[in-house]
């Protein structure tokens, strides 16, 4: 028979590879929350970037739904100058897909690559190039540490920061922290939804777009429109049923 403490480092191992293994499958606890930016949202959150490098950096997510880490290492080489195409290394999938460039866009960044064309060819091509003492990694490009702080401070400045809830730390040695309703992704999510509205919520496009492998997914993205679940709450309860619940309901108090 095994001793005692055996016993208990063994069940210490196997609980902490069950977290591991299906802690990502647990639903999100935010519900229906809607954790990309509104209309109104993106355009106070632009206003306040004067910097052209993250401003340009983060249309990129906000206008073609870019992961962060895909931003941040857009290379010139990506770029499809002529058919104003752009070639995105998908995280998830491993996989490349190509991109059509929105016209503004595509001004932005032929204005910032002439601005800054001396600083893109020392960092190898990389449009978001690492400025000297402004990281930690020896690539050339942004890190992500940083894009972060900067998107948090441009939050701050814009008035949009939003705290939803504490984390649950599965870990004794990590302190809860605070979770924000917006962050680096909400662009992304903005950029997805956006593309369905305007495409009449054609799952499949917004899909291909969104460069899902599963449409399922894609969901996830497209039906957290707490405006719409308020108009169809409307609908559902008008004022007049509201009025006769709340008289029957109090009867039965």
């Amino acid at each position: 028979m095994l001793p005692k403490h055996y016993l208990v480092e063994i069940r210490k191992q196997v609980t902490a590879q069950f977290v591991k293994r299906f802690k990502k499958n647990r639903v999100p606890k935010y519900g229906s929350i809607n954790k990309g930016f509104s209309e109104q949202e993106v355009q106070a959150f632009f206003r306040v970037i004067k910097n052209p490098k993250f401003h340009l950096l983060f249309s990129y997510q906000a206008k073609l739904g870019l992961r962060l880490g895909e931003a941040r290492r857009i290379n010139i080489k990506d770029i499809k100058f002529e058919t104003r195409e752009l070639v995105v290394k998908t995280e998830k999938a491993m996989t490349l897909d190509t991109l059509l460039i929105p016209a503004p866009l595509f001004k932005e960044t032929l204005d910032y690559i002439s601005t800054n064309k001396k600083a893109i060819e020392g960092a190898a091509g990389y449009l978001f190039f690492k400025e000297k003492g402004k990281g930690r990694t020896l690539e050339p490009y942004l890190d992500e540490g940083y894009v972060r702080n900067q998107f948090t401070e441009f939050i701050n400045k814009a008035g949009l920061d939003e705290v939803y809830d504490m984390s649950d730390e599965s870990s004794t040695k990590k302190s809860s922290r605070k979770l924000h309703r917006l962050t680096t992704h909400s662009l992304r999510h903005y950029a997805i939804k956006h593309f369905a509205e305007q495409t009449n919520g054609n799952v499949f496009l917004t899909s291909k777009f969104a460069r899902h492998l599963q449409p399922s997914v894609t969901m996830a993205y497209i039906n957290t429109n707490k405006k719409q679940l308020y108009e169809n709450i409307d609908g559902a309860f008008s004022v007049n049923q509201a009025i006769t619940l709340k008289a029957r309901l109090s009867r039965i108090s």
